[in-house]
Parts: C-alpha cells; sequence; structure tokens
C-alpha cells in the first residue's frame, strides 16, 4: 500500500471512528432503551446532534473508502480498516475513562500485527 493510499485508508477510518463517538455520545444522551420506549427514542434521534453528527461521519467515512477501494484491492483495505478497533478502544479509553484490560492490549496488538502483515508489500 502506497503512502496515498494509505492517507485515505487512515482519513476513512478516523472519520468512522469519530462517528462512532459521536454515535456514542448521542447514545448517553439518548437513554436507555426499553420496551416502552424503544419507538419514542428512535423518533427522539433526530433530535440529537451528535447522533446526526456521527451519521454524517459514517457516510463521509464511506466515501473516502470507496475511494480507497479505487486504488487497493479489497482483500487489502477491508483488514486494514481493522486499525479502527485501536482507535476507538484508545478513544474510550482517554475521552470516555472506560477500562483496558491486558487482554484486551494483547488482542489490539494482534490487530495491528494483522495488519501490517496484510498491508505489508514486498519489495521485489
Amino acid at each position: 500500500m502506497s503512502i496515498p493510499e494509505f492517507s485515505l485508508l487512515l482519513i476513512s477510518v478516523l472519520i468512522s471512528v469519530a462517528g462512532q463517538f459521536f454515535l456514542k455520545m448521542g447514545a448517553i444522551k439518548l437513554g436507555k432503551v426499553h420496551g416502552e420506549n424503544m419507538i419514542n427514542l428512535i423518533l427522539n434521534m433526530i433530535t440529537i446532534p451528535e447522533l446526526l453528527l456521527g451519521l454524517i461521519c459514517y457516510g463521509i467515512g464511506a466515501v473516502a473508502y470507496i475511494l480507497l477501494l479505487t486504488k487497493v484491492n479489497l482483500s487489502v483495505a477491508a483488514p486494514a480498516v481493522s486499525i479502527g478497533y485501536i482507535f476507538s478502544v484508545l478513544l474510550g479509553y482517554f475521552v470516555l475513562k472506560e477500562p483496558i484490560s491486558l487482554t484486551r492490549v494483547f488482542g489490539l496488538g494482534l490487530i495491528v500485527s494483522g495488519v501490517i502483515l496484510v498491508i505489508w508489500k514486498k519489495s521485489t
């Protein structure tokens, strides 16, 4: 994967992770869903700016991913977007104060290793 392709991948992933973050912030504002309040909460979703911003971020991230797919094989691009998991966990830890267990750290290390192996181009 070339530097421009990797940059497009990173843009797609970071915008999508921002979308996840805003969806989480909107979900916190929305509150817990129960059978009795589900319809009301679904209708209230359009009034929560964080949820709308999260959906917009996902849309922009999808456009960037589509542009990436015009340049990179799906067998490389799809596994490579899993680096978003690392950013999501770090965002959860630093911003939302969610704990990261040692097992999760190990799993994230495996993801990073896997992405490196998937995108690595052997020089010939």
